[in-house]
């Protein structure tokens, strides 16, 4: 038992170890833009809510050399300061601004969660800017909130409370317990990405999390004039208490996405949120065929 263990924990580290050396560093607004590659087509990568460069590390190692590869890093996450006033929509401009100021010629936008609704959002405004966007777990409108009409403003303010209010030990403790349950399918992965995460500001973390939960890009999405590649993980027994199978999760998926005109949504079990660390594999599998889609095949 506690060589399988031992065996997990190393493997998590490996999946979660920055794996690129002297990436050139600068901002561009309020993100934290790494640039770890400069050939090949441009890919913007943007972790998730309390995450930061490290949910790409194996991603951004293997596709180092052939794509040009840019890390974000958003206020607030993995120990940067928080920025005052930030939202997705001021966030979503200094987007534009990186893009355009530095010329990247059409990116595709790779983004987990908050990072996957973040490129959504962007593709809707400015679909001219970019080739294509993978979406990981991110959504346009949380899922369960699909039918909320009016005002979801109570419904932000109860989440940031519950979350801003907490101390380090208690934050540390809460990602903990969310990403056994959530995050990933292996305890020994859960604990690592907790760990991570927890070096995020609590309040920073409590504000994006009820800017999402106050979002619904729904009535946006024919806006966007690029592919969309939906990946969607799945873990049986997660939901197996409300009868929803895999087949069930994906037309879910592609039912919130409706209104997008060049839609895939892709399956990826078994595995939970941090599905890129749950099956590495079949995610880079996945990943590979949505890029060949949206861009001129690099040389391998």
């Amino acid at each position: 038992m506690k060589a399988k263990i031992f065996a997990g924990l190393t493997l998590a580290l490996s999946l979660l170890a920055p794996a690129f050396s002297k990436p050139v560093k600068f901002e561009a607004g309020n993100l934290l833009v790494e640039r770890i590659s400069d050939k090949g087509p441009a890919l913007i990568f943007i972790p998730g809510l309390a995450s930061g460069p490290w949910t790409w590390a194996q991603t951004a190692a293997r596709l180092e050399g052939r794509y040009s590869i840019y890390l974000l890093t958003l206020p607030g996450f993995d120990g940067r300061a928080p920025a005052p006033g930030a939202t997705l929509d001021s966030l979503s401009r200094d987007l534009a601004t990186l893009i355009e100021s530095r010329k990247i010629d059409k990116p595709v936008l790779i983004g987990h969660s908050l990072g996957g609704t973040l490129s959504l959002s962007f593709a809707a405004e400015h679909s001219k800017l970019i080739a294509g966007v993978v979406a990981i777990d991110g959504l346009p409108v949380f899922p369960g909130t699909e039918m909320m009409t009016g005002d979801r403003s109570p419904l932000a303010a109860r989440a940031r409370a519950q979350l801003a209010g907490q101390t380090p030990a208690q934050f540390a403790e809460y990602q903990r317990t969310y990403m056994k349950q959530v995050g990933s399918i292996d305890e020994a992965i859960a604990n690592a990405i907790a760990g991570h995460s927890a070096r995020s500001d609590v309040g920073a973390t409590a504000e994006f999390a009820a800017q999402v939960l106050q979002l619904d890009l729904r009535p946006k999405l024919p806006a966007i004039k690029v592919p969309v590649v939906e990946i969607s993980p799945f873990h049986a027994p997660d939901l197996a208490a409300i009868n929803v199978d895999e087949a069930g999760k994906t037309g879910y998926y592609r039912a919130l996405l409706a209104g997008i005109e060049r839609l895939d949504v892709v399956s990826i079990s078994p595995a939970r949120h941090f599905v890129m660390f749950d099956q590495p594999e079949k995610f880079a599998a996945a990943l590979d065929r949505a890029l060949e889609s949206m861009v001129e095949s690099p040389a391998k």
